[in-house]
């Protein structure tokens, strides 16, 4: 017979239904093995897009039932962090794959017909932040941070003009020419090639009218009524790693979102 596959140690292969004082366990067992997962998710046990052992692999080195194992992968699949794919397995989600490219963009052309944007870099460089950006990200003020400027558009149309905050130490060696050279999305540049995953974001709404800067990005007379979103988007552990402030055009665009 062939040799079996050596099982990777786990710093908590066996985890316990209660604590050792029989005092009952301070979340559900599935949470617990959830956070476990997220972990080795967290610390690239497996990577973007890789598939993950399977619920019964799962369980057999975690101690305890299939269902439990499952119940913890539905809810890391509910929060994009797992993807299901039918007769394949469950896998790492990545923002590489078409269908989650605009997880966090929600803009959406007035024929609601979903489009791919094109790209522009304005500049890129590297700062020290301003008190205001260094408080979002949670670093300390005058720490080095990136500053990209870039505008998405839609048939040639200038849509969005973003400007992007990114904590320096994470993205040592990003330039303005490796994001030229990069041709898939920008968050799958991210988690490639510095290792940094979007995992959730938070925004902030409210309607503007463009200055003159804006209204010269956008093509648009001064005083035109823009959205104006400021995302926060955060990577395991809730660490906020990126502050985004876009001016969206909605004259041929909506903002669309799901509520449950």
């Amino acid at each position: 017979m062939p040799a079996m596959p050596p099982v990777l140690p786990h710093p908590a292969a066996a985890v316990p239904t209660e604590p050792a004082d029989g005092t009952p366990a301070f979340s559900p067992l599935y949470q617990q093995i959830k956070g476990l997962l997220t972990r080795e998710l967290q610390a690239g046990v497996w990577k973007p897009g890789e598939a993950i052992p399977s619920e019964l692999e799962l369980a057999s080195r975690f101690k305890v039932s299939q269902g439990t194992v499952r119940k913890a992968i539905d809810e890391l699949a509910a929060e994009n962090l797992l993807v299901r794919r039918q007769g394949k397995g469950t896998f790492v989600a990545t923002h590489a794959e078409q269908q989650v490219q605009y997880r966090f963009l929600r803009l959406m052309p007035d024929d609601g017909v979903p489009r791919d944007m094109a790209r522009r870099l304005v500049d890129c460089q590297r700062l020290r932040a301003p008190a205001p950006v260094a408080r979002a990200l949670d670093c300390r003020s005058g720490d080095a941070v990136i500053q990209m400027r870039r505008l998405l558009l839609a048939g040639g149309r200038p849509v969005v003009f973003d400007e992007i905050w990114l904590p320096g130490n994470l993205f040592k060696g990003l330039t303005a020419e490796r994001l030229a050279e990069y041709k898939g999305p920008m968050y799958g540049m991210f988690e490639a090639e510095f290792g940094v995953r979007m995992i959730r974001a938070e925004e902030k709404i409210r309607a503007v009218s463009a200055d003159a800067s804006s209204a010269q990005m956008l093509s648009l007379p001064v005083g035109s009524p823009l959205l104006s979103v400021e995302r926060l988007s955060f990577t395991y552990g809730d660490r906020p790693v990126e502050l985004r402030r876009g001016l969206y055009n909605t004259e041929q665009h909506f903002y669309r979102n799901e509520l449950n």
